[in-house]
């Protein structure tokens, strides 16, 4: 399978979204984050004229860890998950395997560092059983669920990647949109796994960039060592220790809950049309259609924007992704002229 050209690396679904159109390209659930979310940020507005402060850390940092159970020095706060794929390259792997198809970031990443990388590619239906990870690999990164498959790993099947003087990266980023996250590895605090997690798609705050890592305090360090002071701003202290109260974590359960019982519906809604879709637990959808790069463009046509899928290692031109929306029954029209 040939790698993706560089230019397509950090290619994103925002980039297929012109104004007016529907938008299936982009995973972020809605347009702009809960009122009372949105309240809280803006209380915050007044105290953007000082430098973020240590208490506001503080109380961040503690948020996560007791959302998870974790230590406090187990927590790494992060501009948005993505920030923690930039921290890597710290690390200095030796050798860093990709489980793919999967995020692009990492690529991207590691071309800049200079760090050798190997795909591990997965076949349909895209599951870990049978991967081959080389020996020599001393990082591997993994999504669960993975984007842009959709796929959950159980927590049995990422664990069997574990080897000596091996660090395991797990790309949690949408793991609160599965009900109960059941194969989630955040809550184990183990040596040599260590687990990003992003707030801005649940949250609608894509634009604020909020996450955070958890993982042996040794290795958080190492990864954090040469950050800048501040490295995160008021306004996202103030998400992260908001969406990690009690209080939002059962709203975000309970819209796991709406979310994955809309995704059953569309699975449903596409395959009844003909459309050959990936099975997963995500807020995203992945499926396969005669000539990809056509259906996307009448979709265009028609003001429905999707993600295409050949910029993903791993994926050819038979794939597209849609975000989970409960607007599917237009897409599902649209599909049904656009592949004829």
């Amino acid at each position: 399978m040939p790698r993706p050209a560089p230019q397509t690396t950090r290619y994103h679904g925002d980039q297929a979204v012109l104004p007016g159109m529907l938008d299936f390209a982009v995973n972020v659930r809605a347009t702009a984050p809960p009122s009372w979310l949105a309240a809280r940020l803006a209380d915050r507005l007044a105290d953007l004229g000082r430098y973020p402060s240590a208490a506001d850390e503080r109380r961040a940092v503690a948020a996560v860890a007791a959302r998870h159970g974790r230590a406090e020095d187990e927590v790494a706060l992060l501009a948005g998950g993505a920030e923690g794929f930039a921290l890597l390259a710290r690390l200095k792997p030796r050798l860093a395997a990709l489980v793919a198809p999967s995020f692009s970031e990492p690529d991207a990443v590691f071309a800049a560092a200079g760090v050798a990388v190997t795909h591990v590619v997965l076949d349909p239906p895209f599951t870990l059983p049978g991967a081959r990870v080389p020996d020599a690999a001393d990082l591997v990164v993994v999504g669960n669920p993975t984007n842009p498959t959709a796929v959950l790993h159980s927590r049995a099947d990422i664990l069997a990647l574990r080897r000596p003087d091996r660090l395991v990266v797990v790309d949690e980023a949408f793991a609160d949109a599965v009900p109960g996250e059941p194969e989630s590895l955040a809550g184990e605090p183990l040596p040599d796994v260590v687990v990003l997690r992003s707030l801005t798609k649940t949250w609608a705050l894509a634009g604020l960039r909020v996450g955070y890592a958890l993982g042996a305090p040794e290795v958080l360090r190492r990864l954090t060592a040469q950050r800048a002071h501040w490295a995160l701003g008021t306004l996202q202290l103030e998400a992260l220790a908001a969406c990690n109260a009690p209080s939002a974590l059962r709203e975000a359960e309970a819209g796991a809950h709406r979310l994955a019982a809309v995704r059953a519906e569309m699975v449903t809604g596409l395959t009844r049309i003909g459309v050959d879709c990936v099975p997963g637990a995500a807020p995203f959808v992945l499926f396969a259609v005669p000539d990809a790069e056509l259906v996307r463009k009448r979709l265009e046509g028609k003001g429905i924007a999707v993600r295409r899928c050949d910029t993903f290692v791993g994926l050819d031109g038979q794939f597209l992704r849609a975000a989970v929306r409960e607007q599917w029954p237009v897409l599902a029209e649209a599909l049904t002229e656009a592949m004829r």
